[in-house]
């Protein structure tokens, strides 16, 4: 896989993440919390391949191989980083609402 592909592996995964995310906090609000842990473990999942993505890149330039820091590099990060964070939040949201069901 090329750098251009390898990034946007990354920018793909996390994107599906917040979906799922957001997907997630959607059906919490309609109690359909079942639907919404599913959704949470989803989001879960395309985070750890977007950071083994990232860890094959970090290794590499730990390795001694020149990885360019380019605008896309930084959208990806910045998607990533995002992502992370709406799932972390709304899983948390979700189990506020479990608290109140």
């Amino acid at each position: 896989m090329g750098f251009e592909e390898t990034i946007m592996s990354i920018i793909i995964h996390s994107g599906n993440a917040k979906g799922y995310s957001f997907e997630a906090l959607s059906e919490a609000k309609k109690s359909n919390l079942d639907k919404a842990g599913e959704l949470i473990k989803k989001a879960d999942q395309e985070l750890l391949e977007a950071h083994h993505v990232q860890t094959k890149m970090l290794q590499a330039e730990a390795s001694g191989e020149k990885i360019e820091v380019n605008l896309l590099m930084v959208h990806a990060q910045d998607h990533l980083m995002n992502a992370t964070l709406a799932k972390d939040l709304i899983a948390e949201m979700v189990g506020m609402i479990e608290c109140r069901v």
